[in-house]
């Protein structure tokens, strides 16, 4: 494994991580203040009221994998614009040397030509 390698390894995992934590504690405060309880803990329970455990697991599952992309793709241009190219896997199909803005959304490394 290279360094390059090892250094996304670390920097999406921290992405991951951190992303997924901010989110959930986003969503617990948000389901309490729509609802007036607690969200489920395990969703899987069947005390829990059915709608309530699809609702929690559709809001929780996307609100969650959303967050989580959006701080890995930040990250994954951070990385692209440090080391000229993206993170191992990350380049898109039929693309050999992607800058860095377009595949995070940023338009800072942008030109315009008239």
């Amino acid at each position: 494994m290279s360094d390059g390698s090892k250094a996304w390894t670390a920097m999406s995992l921290v992405a991951a991580l951190g992303s997924a934590t901010m989110a959930k504690k986003a969503l617990n405060g948000g389901w309490k203040a729509a609802t007036g309880k607690e969200p489920p803990a395990n969703p899987a329970d069947p005390d829990i009221d059915l709608w309530e455990a699809v609702m929690w697991a559709a809001v929780s599952g996307t609100s969650v994998a959303i967050v989580k992309m959006l701080a890995t793709r930040k990250a994954a241009n951070y990385f692209a614009k440090s080391t000229g190219h993206l993170p191992p896997g990350l380049q898109a199909d039929g693309r050999t040397s992607p800058s860095p803005a377009s595949d995070a959304g940023d338009v800072a490394g942008a030109s315009v030509t008239g």
